[in-house]
């Protein structure tokens, strides 16, 4: 499943489809707007993976101090000022698909 076919799926299906790693669940999660779930969820993701979507999940919330935690646990540099949070997500689910 590509980016666009997942960020599709999260604005038109109630779950997640089966079979999306725990990662993809996620940020399916989060582009439907269920961000308690992704946030849950990405804690359960070990390593850089989960502190990844740790972060932008928490600089979705507006946490900015928090977020730069978590991408410093990620090794991801703060995304510049300029940068959408629509096209990190983009980044990310192609990344890890």
């Amino acid at each position: 499943m590509n980016a666009a076919d997942l960020a599709r799926s999260a604005t038109t299906a109630s779950e997640p489809p089966s079979g999306l790693s725990p990662a993809l669940t996620a940020l399916w999660f989060a582009k439907a707007g269920r961000w308690h779930d992704a946030h849950d969820l990405c804690q359960e993701i070990p390593g850089t993976t989960g502190s990844w979507i740790h972060a932008w999940l928490h600089r979705e919330e507006g946490d900015q101090s928090n977020a730069e935690y978590w991408y410093a646990r990620a090794k991801k540099p703060v995304p510049p000022r300029g940068k959408s949070l629509a096209d990190e997500w983009l980044e990310i689910v192609t990344a890890l698909s």
